[in-house]
């Protein structure tokens, strides 16, 4: 039994049974390597979830504050979420039935696109290791491991940390990854300030990256405020732009996942990635801390200790 079966066989049980009265997942989209958000509510309904390498997106954020009994089909990043949104009072755990699916990346539709010349994919195969993707002119085979989205190849926690039920094997653990931080971090200040100036230019201020965020929940944002008004409306404003930026990281400090949503949402393609995973890196270097690894450890920011570093201070 393949991963989509045994995902319907365990939704459809959830919901026969009545321990359930939803279950979050994903559904086959209307184009190839296009999956949707899905929510099957009986056991005929449940019968259109599946599991792919196209199925991204980050599901905590459907499970936010539901007040019905809930399952969600869950990756590793999406199981980081919900452990933090649990400890933050957003998810009430005893509503709530983890179905953990062991990830081993999901593939980026950009990078195939350039893959085929971005002609038009009219059908594609998953072999494994493998995507046969064919079109009216062509057909091409792409190894997955080299179109998957950058978060996918730098994650750590690609078995979900907490679970109810759990479809298919563990997969195996890679090391921490932090090549890229390091290459940004030995660049002057000059060449991250230009760095960064370069990447806001690209940004409408769509705020996209604000909704696929699971972790950003607030019900007024602070750039929608309007008295006072804490920064600028307008896109065309480089410096609002990277203020924007700067202040959603912070408010993330601690409590990111490194699920790359955020820079999967952009239509700029906006590095959003290395902002995030610089503060990941910084919260885990300083403090010690990692976001949603386990239901025990507080936030990374709700304590206090002596020994903490404090050289930032002034």
């Amino acid at each position: 039994m393949n991963k989509t079966e045994s995902i319907r066989e365990t939704a459809k049980k959830l919901l026969a049974e009545k321990k359930v009265d939803l279950v979050v997942g994903f559904a086959q989209g209307s184009l190839p390597l296009r999956s949707t958000p899905y929510f099957a509510r009986t056991p005929e309904e449940a019968e259109k979830l599946i599991w792919s390498a196209t199925c991204e997106n980050n599901l905590a954020n459907f499970v936010r504050k539901r007040t019905e009994k809930v399952a969600v089909i869950a990756k590793g990043c999406d199981v980081r979420a919900i452990v933090g949104l649990i400890k933050e009072g957003q998810v009430n755990r005893e509503n709530l039935t983890i179905i953990g699916v062991p990830c081993e990346g999901m593939v980026d539709r950009k990078q195939i696109c350039q893959a085929v010349g971005c002609k038009e994919i009219l059908e594609a195969t998953d072999t494994g290791a493998e995507l046969v993707l064919k079109g009216k002119d062509f057909e091409k085979t792409v190894a997955k491991a080299e179109v998957m989205f950058g978060s996918c190849k730098t994650c750590q926690y690609n078995n979900p940390v907490i679970f109810d039920e759990l479809i298919g094997e563990q997969v195996e653990v890679k090391e921490a990854n932090y090549a890229d931080i390091e290459a940004f971090e030995a660049l002057s200040d000059e060449e991250r300030a230009a760095f960064i100036a370069k990447e806001m230019e690209k940004c409408i201020r769509c705020y996209a990256c604000r909704q696929a965020c699971p972790m950003c929940y607030c019900s007024e944002c602070f750039v929608d405020c309007g008295a006072p008004a804490w920064i600028g409306k307008s896109a065309a404003n480089v410096d609002d732009n990277a203020l924007f930026q700067a202040v959603r990281v912070l408010h993330l400090a601690g409590r990111c996942v490194d699920c790359g949503a955020c820079e999967r949402a952009c239509p700029m393609g906006i590095k959003l990635s290395l902002l995030n995973r610089k503060m990941v890196k910084d919260v885990k270097e300083l403090f010690g801390a990692e976001a949603g690894v386990n239901l025990e450890d507080p936030p990374a920011l709700n304590t206090h200790k002596f020994e903490d570093n404090e050289d930032f201070m002034l």
